[in-house]
């Protein structure tokens, strides 16, 4: 069966879509792409990659990028812009995680280190280019060019989940950042694909989608709080998950959630069920993962 979802995200009048932008710029819904060029040191270079460390280094619009910060006896902040990122290792050496949003602009781009003692430092790194590929779809007019009472309501969801997004509580100390698939399938529609809409452009898709039925269990991918449940406009029944360090989830479409804000739960332990709710052409679940409120590529936290 295929499915396409349309997501807050992608299904935006012209006037709307300028308007979200300008209004995403000034609220920080997704990280902006840090493009400073630095004359200070080159940008560096992506460790070649092994396969056993999650998630995947992946430099490009959508992608990780893992930046060490070298030893210190305690774990450094570092910031994309004012924004957290995550921090994993040991005194011996930390590592930044940094999502790289889909807007990013390839080249040169910086993050910022404040070690517990010592002066700020920049660490400079290059973003390169990627292409995704296109998706054309046709859909009822009204799912593209929202009413004054959808656009209305869609207004309100984007100011609650301006809050949820920003979320960033403590990691983990055993924290492992490989993912487990949510739910079994076929991958229905992959992360980047640039949609278009009855011929209209509109923002790349920013989750994977997995084929699955009607009341198939979701499962937790990792350890994670719950941040947000809701029923939404373009992403139906939806649940957030947090599972420290500024990296968050997010599942879509949902005919049934089992969880309430404040639970935690253990990696496979339910939490919702696969349904078609929201603006869908099918059930499936649209799987999103948030890195310093970046969204980035689910895969690149899973085993292929």
């Amino acid at each position: 069966m295929r499915s396409n979802s349309s997501h807050f995200s992608d299904l935006l009048s012209p006037t709307l879509l300028n308007r979200r932008r300008a209004l995403l710029g000034t609220l920080g819904l997704l990280a902006l792409p840090v493009a400073t060029h630095v004359s200070a040191a080159p940008p560096a270079k992506p460790k070649q990659q092994r396969p056993d460390v999650w998630p995947h280094a992946s430099q490009v619009p959508g992608g990780v990028a893992r930046l060490s910060l070298g030893p210190s006896a305690k774990r450094p902040a570092a910031f994309s812009g004012d924004v957290p990122l995550l921090v994993l290792g040991d005194a011996i050496e930390w590592t930044a995680l940094v999502g790289i949003p889909l807007a990013a602009t390839p080249g040169d781009a910086t993050i910022f280190v404040r070690p517990e003692s010592g002066a700020e430092k920049q660490i400079a790194y290059t973003v390169e280019p990627k292409q995704y590929r296109e998706q054309r779809l046709t859909v009822p007019p009204r799912t593209v060019d929202l009413s004054p009472e959808d656009e209305a309501r869609y207004e309100r969801e984007r100011a609650h989940l301006a809050t949820v997004m920003a979320t960033f509580t403590d990691l983990r100390p055993d924290a492992s950042l490989q993912m487990r698939v949510p739910v079994p399938g076929r991958r229905s529609s992959s992360f980047g694909l640039r949609r278009v809409f009855n011929g209209q452009s509109r923002n790349p898709h920013s989750g994977m989608d997995i084929a699955a039925g009607t009341g198939t269990p979701v499962l937790a991918p990792l350890p994670g709080r719950v941040i947000d449940t809701g029923d939404y406009f373009f992403n139906g029944g939806t649940v957030w998950l947090d599972h420290g360090g500024g990296l968050l989830t997010m599942y879509c479409h949902l005919s049934r959630v089992d969880v309430k804000v404040g639970d935690v739960l253990k990696t496979g332990e339910q939490l919702a069920a696969v349904g078609a709710t929201g603006r869908v052409t099918g059930p499936h679940l649209h799987w999103s993962v948030m890195l310093n409120r970046a969204m980035v590529d689910p895969a690149l936290f899973i085993a292929a």
